[in-house]
């Protein structure tokens, strides 16, 4: 598998147009399964993806995408909204039980509350693009979208926050070359 991977990571690209070939079942919750073993502080796991598959349900996300990014998550077999919830430490005392009083740490603590969640949540959402991609799906990750309309949108109920989309499924494009990344001498420092 590590080899899997790590040809994905290298030959994957974020993908705007989409085969007709459905997700099999079992593979979004496989994709959780994988992206949930990812650190977060205090195992606090914030991330909340509500995964988009019925065309009734993508006409609902469609008003709230940037034009230039309706048509790469609207012909995908899934769009994933990836949101953190800002009550995460409600189940610190069953998820991170090694420690008390790590719940009322965050209670009443909105800055400190939120910080942690949209930090830890954008964790993992990256490791649920990896996990996506180990699984053999590509992905069109974007960020333009109108986040408070859909937040009222889809978690209103909630009081979920959407922090970035994901487009999930097999590319039928070619995609361009990979653009360049900057090397270790222009991102790194060692001191």
């Amino acid at each position: 598998m590590s080899e899997l991977l790590a040809s994905d990571l290298f030959e994957g690209r974020s993908r705007n147009h989409w085969a007709p070939k459905p997700i099999p079942p079992g593979v979004l919750g496989a994709i959780y399964d994988l992206a949930r073993m990812g650190p977060t502080s205090m195992n606090c796991q914030p991330a909340r993806f509500l995964f988009i598959i019925s065309e009734q349900e993508k006409a609902r996300l469609a008003p709230h995408l940037m034009e230039g990014n309706r048509l790469k998550a609207l012909g995908a077999p899934c769009v994933a909204i990836i949101a953190h919830d800002p009550l995460f430490y409600e189940h610190l005392p069953r998820i991170f039980p090694i420690r008390e009083g790590m719940r009322e740490m965050f209670a009443g603590n909105n800055s400190l509350t939120e910080v942690t969640a949209f930090r830890n949540g954008t964790l993992q959402g990256a490791y649920f693009m990896i996990a996506a991609r180990a699984l053999g799906l590509d992905c069109g990750p974007m960020s333009g979208f109108n986040n408070a309309s859909v937040d009222q949108e889809f978690f209103a109920e909630t009081g979920y926050r959407s922090n970035f989309i994901c487009a999930l499924g097999y590319a039928d494009d070619t995609p361009f070359p990979r653009l360049p990344r900057l090397p270790f001498a222009d991102a790194c420092s060692v001191i």
